[in-house]
């Protein structure tokens, strides 16, 4: 059995900034998260894609804001344990004891739960052809984009990752076509808009509304036949990888058995980002309280709230307001 002063559950964007916050207030803190690095979905799902809505940065690598966001805790010392899931979660003589996956049991005076949108697995289409070739040539993210260099690559899907991916590997594809199931897309509306001038300016093809009927090939994708969800007509294409980006099934997984009180399988929290449990916080897109909005730079912010609520409930003696890091910053960090 471990301790730590703060158990932070998820090692995303929002658990790694509340991880800076619980250290500048001189607590220890260890990160739990299934996945086997730091980042969440940032770096599982999109390592190479742009993220323009982060203060301070025209646009970012979402590998390159985990880079600076480990970087950025650091000097704290956190204590990392990926690969393993937090199972269960009881208080036991005064403490938080948490049991993972691995077999570990870890305790803490306070708890933050930072899980992103909790387990989440890819959408899939049930083509026939497409659970054989995951993995050879069938894609729900893209981890590099020189997995796709000179290839001839199928996007399937409408929403922002499917348009935005169609027009970030126009410097790496062969030849990319995008088919959605509807007219409509469900992405940002410049984007569509830039995405539509590629069309006809033949940079890609855009074809509404397709589906894909089964993707056939012996050992690597060879070819995905598609067709009109109205007329039935197929059409078949010769391509070397299909990109399947329809989206994420959730589940918050163990953490419903926990006993917190949830939303539309969110962790419902108050303004201090409270949980129903106490010494229990929540941050991150997980949570769910009125007004919420899932975007990233609000996940720093609960992050922030979270984490200075949970070290003066870990350690009575700190008072919530950090004051200003300008001046905190050096006195608190390790040397």
């Amino acid at each position: 059995m471990e301790h730590t002063d703060v158990i932070i559950i998820g090692a995303g964007p929002a658990g790694l900034f509340a991880g800076f916050y619980v250290g500048m207030r001189g607590l220890t803190f260890r990160f739990l998260d299934p996945l086997p690095e730091p980042g969440g979905q940032l770096a599982a799902l999109y390592p190479e894609k742009y993220i323009y809505d982060v203060a301070g940065f025209p646009k970012v690598y979402a590998k390159d804001l985990v880079r600076g966001l480990v970087e950025q805790v650091a000097p704290f010392n956190p204590i990392y344990s990926l690969g393993e899931r937090a199972e269960t979660l009881e208080r036991v003589d005064g403490l938080f004891r948490v049991t993972t996956s691995a077999g570990n049991t870890y305790t803490a005076k306070a708890v933050i739960i930072a899980a992103g949108v909790g387990a989440f697995e890819p959408r899939r289409l049930g083509a026939p052809g497409e659970r054989e070739l995951e993995g050879k040539g069938v894609y729900y993210a893209v981890k590099t984009k020189a997995e796709f260099q000179g290839k001839r690559v199928l996007i399937v899907g409408g929403g922002d990752s499917a348009v935005d991916w169609a027009l970030n590997l126009l410097d790496t594809a062969k030849e990319i076509t995008l088919i959605h199931r509807r007219p409509q897309f469900r992405a940002h509306e410049a984007s569509v808009k830039e995405l539509l001038q590629a069309h006809e300016e033949g940079k890609l093809r855009v074809l509404t509304p397709y589906e894909v009927r089964r993707i056939e090939g012996d050992t690597r994708v060879e070819r995905a036949v598609i067709f009109h969800n109205q007329t039935q007509e197929e059409v078949p294409l010769e391509v070397d990888a299909v990109l399947i980006l329809a989206g994420y099934l959730t589940k918050l997984g163990p953490l419903a058995n926990w006993g917190l009180e949830l939303e539309k399988n969110r962790i419902k929290v108050d303004t201090t980002m409270a949980t129903s449990l106490p010494g229990v916080y929540a941050c991150g897109d997980i949570v769910s309280y009125p007004g919420k909005l899932p975007l990233i730079v609000l996940g720093f912010g609960e992050a922030a709230i979270a984490a200075n609520h949970a070290a003066a409930y870990a350690n009575p003696s700190l008072k919530v307001n950090p004051g200003h890091s300008s001046e905190k910053a050096e006195e608190k960090a390790p040397a």
